[in-house]
């Protein structure tokens, strides 16, 4: 099994249900293009920002830009069922979502189904075409992620029908390059109360808007506590109507873990394929690594995880593509796709040995991902008290 599958290191799928030219061609671009340049992405700075402008007017130049995002907005219109399978590729390296273009999609969607006049004209096309960068504030510091009701940054409403919005948001992914900013705030009633949250969409460039500090998850850069001191929001500035804030985050992070499901799967894909690449090259003075039955075991559960998580993924892909309640597939996907990265990198790690340690594979940044992945877009403890709650609700006693 074990000299079969690393034979040709990349396992047998599913037929594609989008084009497999154009996979290939994404799948291309991010082994030859952007995994290379990972070091310097990761480093952040400057040479990262410049990095990543070249990476995507590669991606331009090839056709490969912004593949999932409207057709209206400047993006090439994939609906999710045909970008489901481009996610996985592209995703295996954590940069690709940015250097192809797809990684404001769920900003330029949300402002564009959500935002007024006003937002719709200034925002979405340039966060489509690059002009922009955005990013997403929920979560007061020390107060927990899976409870939005106790947040406490507020915004008041001033006679003129703009609000003033003051409080701080930590674990805001890219808030230091980021040019706008949607942040759930209190608008009504006090913490805890099950109403009154709201949507409002903050330049960046605003008078008290601060950078705080950088919180490095597991040593990786990316995350930060931003805060607002009295900053001016424009009335027109509020997304959706006041008080629906939980409507809209709902549909965002529907597709949003749907879609790091998909990005999961690409980079445990890319760490069993390390994994085997290893086994078969790999002689001691006791054989070939893949001689080994523990060694064969390790593939053989791999494989068996990432088999059995993809369908589950392509469920909550399909559901939402549908416009279905997707809550119960969407937990399982996540659930289990968090899981898998951890466990398939987790092997690869192991059969590397100290090398899966260091700093000549990706392996150490793959299982970072993974053990952060259990906690992002709520714990798995969420979503498994959320699943069983409405499996349960749907049962006659």
């Amino acid at each position: 099994m074990a000299q079969e599958e690393g034979s040709a290191t990349r396992v047998p799928r599913e037929p594609d249900c989008a084009e497999p030219e154009l996979r290939n061609r994404v799948a291309e671009f991010v082994r030859e293009r952007v995994m290379p340049r990972e070091p310097v992405l990761d480093a952040g700075g400057p040479a990262a920002a410049a990095a990543l402008r070249e990476l995507q007017a590669a991606a331009k130049e090839a056709g490969l830009w912004a593949l999932p995002l409207p057709g209206e907005l400047g993006g090439q219109g994939l609906d999710l069922a045909r970008y489901a399978r481009l996610a996985e590729a592209e995703g295996a390296s954590d940069h690709g979502p940015a250097a192809l273009g797809s990684a404001p999609l769920l900003d330029a969607t949300m402002l564009w189904r959500h935002g007024g006049e006003r937002v719709r004209a200034l925002y979405p096309r340039r966060l489509t075409v690059g002009e922009l960068r955005a990013c997403y504030a929920m979560t007061d510091p020390e107060t927990p992620g899976t409870d939005p009701y106790l947040t406490s940054t507020r915004a008041v409403e001033e006679p003129d029908g703009s609000w003033t919005l003051s409080g701080r948001k930590w674990f805001t992914s890219h808030a230091a390059e980021a040019d706008l900013v949607t942040v759930l705030a209190r608008t009504d009633g006090r913490p805890g109360d099950r109403t009154g949250l709201s949507l409002l969409v903050v330049p960046t460039s605003s008078p008290g808007f601060r950078v705080v500090r950088e919180l490095p998850v597991l040593g990786a850069a990316g995350q930060w506590e931003i805060e607002f001191d009295r900053v001016h929001v424009p009335a027109d500035h509020l997304l959706g109507a006041r008080g629906r804030a939980l409507a809209i985050a709902a549909e965002r992070l529907q597709l949003g873990r749907t879609l790091r499901c998909l990005r999961w799967l690409g980079q445990a894909q890319r760490a069993f394929d390390l994994m085997c690449a290893r086994v078969n090259s790999r002689t001691g003075s006791r054989g070939p690594l893949g001689s080994h039955q523990l060694v064969q075991s390790h593939v053989f559960e791999s494989l068996l995880v990432l088999r059995s998580t993809r369908p589950l993924v392509h469920e909550a892909v399909a559901a939402i593509n549908a416009g279905r309640d997707a809550h119960v597939e969407v937990g399982l996907a996540k659930v289990a796709a968090a899981r898998m990265l951890q466990q398939v990198t987790d092997a690869a790690i192991q059969i590397h040995g100290a090398a899966g340690l260091g700093p000549d594979t990706p392996l150490p940044a793959l299982y970072r991902s993974g053990r952060t992945a259990r906690i992002l877009d709520g714990p798995d403890e969420l979503h498994i008290t959320s699943v069983a709650r409405r499996v349960l609700g749907g049962r006659s006693t």
